[in-house]
């Protein structure tokens, strides 16, 4: 496997109004992953990205290898433009860290996953989500690997907009550390172990 880094994107709004938002579960699975290396983001190196830095990064080792070796080196990224428009952010990036593609890993809301379960893939469509839409534009192909973090389909007859911009409900933020933790052990597994091993284990029913 390259030496080369990999590019995690936690996805969501900026400002602290949109933070607790359930569109912003990306980002917060962000934040326990750069808990977990003891690293902060920051805005440094803006320049690369135009005048203002659109993305708060840290440069980080994520995981352990066999032998307690560290694990791969990732840039760890939080766009700091609106959602619809993630894609600028994520592609400059990768064209200034010099990674390609296939070792780009979106973290993102989804609706069509219930609550709380996380899924895996590389490829395929967006399923109306614009920041995903945006991304694959950036990039120029589809071939980046997502981190899908369910959180749900709204009641009723409640618009999936309005939904996806509400905070998670009482009763969901009782779990909602549980699912942040389980969703950034997803991220590790996709770069220490491959995609493939990663579906196999967070895809099965305990």
């Amino acid at each position: 496997m390259s030496d080369g880094p990999w590019l995690v994107v936690g996805l969501g709004n900026p400002g602290p109004q949109y933070a607790g938002n359930r569109h912003n579960v990306g980002q917060m699975v962000l934040d326990e992953l750069a808990h977990r290396c003891g690293v902060a983001f920051g805005t440094r190196g803006g320049g690369l990205l135009g005048r203002r830095p659109q993305a708060a990064t840290a440069d980080a080792r994520l995981g352990t290898l066999p032998g307690g070796v560290p694990g791969p080196r990732v840039v760890l990224a939080k766009p700091t433009t609106y959602m619809n428009v993630s894609g600028g952010p994520v592609a400059a990036l990768a064209r200034y860290h010099d990674v390609p593609p296939e070792r780009v890993v979106l973290v993102h809301d989804e609706l069509d996953i219930p609550f709380a379960d996380v899924r895996l893939k590389r490829g395929g469509g967006e399923g109306g989500h614009n920041g995903l839409r945006d991304t694959t534009k950036a990039l120029g192909t589809k071939d980046y690997v997502r981190v899908r973090v369910g959180v749900g389909r709204p009641p009723g007859r409640q618009d999936p907009a309005d939904f996806v911009l509400k905070d998670f409900s009482t009763t969901e933020k009782k779990d909602l550390p549980w699912l942040l933790d389980r969703a950034a052990d997803a991220v590790e597994a996709v770069l220490l172990e491959g995609l493939e091993a990663a579906q196999l284990r967070f895809h099965t029913k305990a």
